[in-house]
């Protein structure tokens, strides 16, 4: 009962100031700082959640000691109005940001969004969520496998999803998810009599047992960062058996850091609190980094239990809560100047060409 009360989240996403700018955009030199000091701008676009939690004062205070300055994008003003910016943060729905975002990308090549709208749209639908892991079918005879549940999407009529699992020959209990990734609520549902409960549209996810525990990825360009969290706890055939009558059960999400099963490693059972094999999760990082085409994102994934070498990726969340993230603030840094330096580099080699 402890478990089924922590952390969710498996089975479940202003300073202003002026500037001269260079021929080479908006990284200029910093006069009372170090001469080969640049000022990295980044334009940001997010919720007042997302500022609250992700640019925190530790934070921007040591961002600003090495020259990246974060300035609000102004939304009741033409984007290509403000700035210049050498790197634009965003986090924001809606079709008409997207094309405006998309806009910005064709006129000034000069500014990395990160990321393309495109590429954030396809992790917010569940269906198309998973299936560049599914396609990578990542085994590896050292450190193990990385799958995805069988799973199967239900657009309408509730009446109808009995069948459907069966058809679909998928085994309860089953996770229900919103298919537009935006919701992180969840239902677990435990006989087929009660998936005539559910709310389409949804996706309907096999639950696989794994311990109670999830491990958070979190991918920041070529950084890996992995911590545990309490999810679900595993369910017998003595469970279903009880459950024969309305079998549904709805988690909301909760999100605190201060549930970390990180907290409580000691107190697990060592094949459970293991961490998945570094090897293994920077090359599943680096492939999907290169078919998402994102940035910024993190996974949610499972050890099968009873296991050691089976995992499977449960979900995927663009522009996570890094502020979950331990030592978020350093690695996020040192990925926007790389990024910007990177940037930088690639404009001088093509200005100073004949």
């Amino acid at each position: 009962m402890r478990l089924m009360q922590e952390e969710m989240i498996g089975y479940e996403s202003e300073e202003e100031r002026e500037m001269e700018s260079s021929s080479c955009g908006s990284i200029v030199d910093l006069g009372f700082q170090e001469k080969s000091m640049k000022v990295v701008v980044v334009g940001y676009a997010l919720t007042s959640k997302k500022i609250k939690s992700f640019l925190q004062p530790k934070f921007e205070g040591l961002a600003r000691n090495k020259g990246i300055f974060f300035v609000a994008i102004d939304q009741t003003r033409p984007l290509s109005d403000q700035g210049p910016f050498d790197i634009v943060l965003h986090k924001l729905s809606g079709k008409e940001w997207q094309q405006i975002l998309e806009d910005y990308r064709l006129t000034h090549p000069e500014v990395t969004v990160l990321d393309p709208p495109s590429a954030i749209q396809h992790v917010y639908n569940r269906q198309s969520m998973l299936e560049d892991v599914a396609d990578l079918d990542l085994s590896d005879a050292a450190y193990g496998s990385v799958g995805v549940p069988k799973q199967l999407v239900i657009e309408k009529d509730p009446s109808s999803i009995p069948d459907a699992v069966r058809q679909a020959g998928l085994a309860l209990p089953l996770v229900a998810k919103p298919l537009v990734a935006k919701s992180h609520e969840l239902s677990l549902a435990y006989d087929e009599y009660s998936l005539e409960k559910l709310e389409p549209p949804l996706v309907l996810q096999e639950f696989i047992n794994h311990g109670g525990v999830v491990f958070k990825v979190y991918i920041v360009g070529d950084a890996v960062k992995v911590v545990r969290r309490f999810s679900l706890p595993d369910v017998s055939k003595r469970d279903l058996s009880r459950r024969s009558v309305g079998g549904v059960f709805r988690f909301p999400r909760v999100s605190c850091a201060a549930q970390s099963a990180d907290d409580s490693v000691a107190d697990l059972d060592p094949c459970i609190a293991e961490l998945p094999p570094r090897a293994l999760l920077e090359r599943l990082a680096r492939e999907l980094r290169r078919r998402l085409g994102l940035h910024l994102f993190n996974l949610d994934m499972i050890r099968e239990h009873g296991t050691r070498d089976r995992f499977y990726v449960i979900d995927i969340n663009y522009f996570p809560g890094y502020g979950k993230m331990p030592e978020y603030e350093h690695i996020f840094t040192d990925f926007l100047l790389n990024l910007a330096k990177s940037k930088y580099k690639k404009r001088s080699s093509t200005t100073s060409l004949p």
